[in-house]
Formats: structure tokens, sequence, C-alpha cells
């Protein structure tokens, strides 16, 4: 007998009528972040700290001779893409590229600030130690070769896609000028900062080397 007959049976005769069973909706599951874009060479915490105590600290040089041409960017990479359109196809979650390697859509996540992006020119290729504070740090006394090879360095953390205002905002500013927006990012853009310093032998300042050692407290 269907469960409805039965209900009608029992309402006729004064009875109450239990309704049936309703199961519990299932748990929404929490939607998992997309990890951050990570160039090659970002070393560990306590690699990072060790580094960092070894860089030369001294007063930055005069600035006046600085121009960024001096900095040949970008050079070809890889096949028909340059510097820039090497590391968009790098960070990206998802590309699609044209024949020229320029990107036609895609999915970028800005590590400085958490912004997501869809198209390349939202995203600046961001330099991680600025040319001109390179310049400063004794990029002054290299020769062409080198800082075109320092400007276009894709082995180590030295290139990052990034929100095109926050790179703006940055602009050519060390740490103890400028951090990321995202707290939660201090620990890599540290890390990243004091490895290219260390692997050019560039120096630091005295506030730079104080406002790194402060974010590389962040690191758990």
């Amino acid at each position: 007998m269907k469960f409805s007959t039965i209900a009608a049976g029992l309402l006729s005769s004064g009875c109450a009528v239990l309704a049936a069973p309703v199961a519990a909706p299932a748990p929404v599951a929490e939607p998992v972040p997309m990890p951050m874009p990570t160039p090659p060479g970002v070393p560990s915490a306590s690699s990072a700290k060790s580094s960092l105590a070894s860089l030369k600290v001294r007063t930055g040089a005069d600035p006046d001779g600085y121009k960024r041409n001096l900095f040949p960017t970008w050079i070809t990479i890889s096949g028909t893409c340059n510097t820039r359109e090497y590391v968009l196809k790098r960070d990206a979650e998802s590309i699609k590229l044209n024949n020229d390697c320029t990107s036609s859509s895609g999915k970028w996540t800005s590590p400085y600030d958490g912004g997501s992006w869809t198209k390349a020119s939202d995203l600046d290729i961001d330099h991680m130690v600025p040319l001109k504070n390179a310049w400063i740090s004794g990029a002054d006394k290299w020769t062409t070769d080198k800082r075109r090879e320092f400007a276009n360095d894709v082995d180590r953390p030295q290139l990052w896609a990034v929100t095109d205002s926050v790179n703006s905002s940055k602009s050519d500013k060390s740490p103890d000028a400028w951090k990321p927006p995202l707290s939660s990012f201090y620990c890599t853009y540290a890390s990243a900062w004091v490895q290219v310093k260390a692997h050019w032998e560039l120096s630091i300042t005295s506030a730079e080397k104080a406002a790194l050692t402060s974010m590389l407290d962040t690191c758990s």
C-alpha cells in the first residue's frame, strides 16, 4: 500500500501523521585557492636568512647615471617568445597563444595582491629587484651584456607577472619603502629578493636589510 493511502486513512481516524524523513543537504566544499605562481629558485627561509647575513651592506651609489635602456629588455627566450611572453606563459593558470607567442586569452593570479586577470594587458612583468635599485647596488659597474642578462633573468626569482597598477606602485622601491599588499606573500617576496641580490652580488642598505629581516621573520 502506498504511503499516501495510509496517511489518508490515519488522518480520517484522527491519528497524527509523521512526515517522511528528509535527508540533510550534503556539505558544500570550500573552494580550493589557486596556487600562486612561483618563478624558479626561491630559496627556503633558512637559506634566505643565511644569504641575507652575507650580503654587503653599503650606501647606494649615485643614481644620476641610471637610464632604463642601459638594461635592454625584452630578448628572445624560447622559440618566438620574448621575456615578457615567456613569463606570462610560465605563470598562467591557463593561456591561449597566437602563432607569434602573444597571449589571446588566459588566466593569471598576481602574487603581490591576489588579483585575478584574464587579459595579459592587465599585467606587468615586474623585476623583483628593480633595475634602478640594481644600478645603485652595483650594476652601475657592469657591462651592458651583463645588465641585459640581469634584466631578462628567467632562471632565478627575478621576473613576476603582476597587476600593472601594483607594479606601478612599487616602481623602483626597495622593501624598506614598499611591500606587496598581501602580507602572506612577505616571506616569498623577501626570499626571492635576497636570492636575486646574492646571485648577482648586489649590495643592500641597512634599511633594506632591516625590512628584509622583518619580512623573513613572517616565514612559518
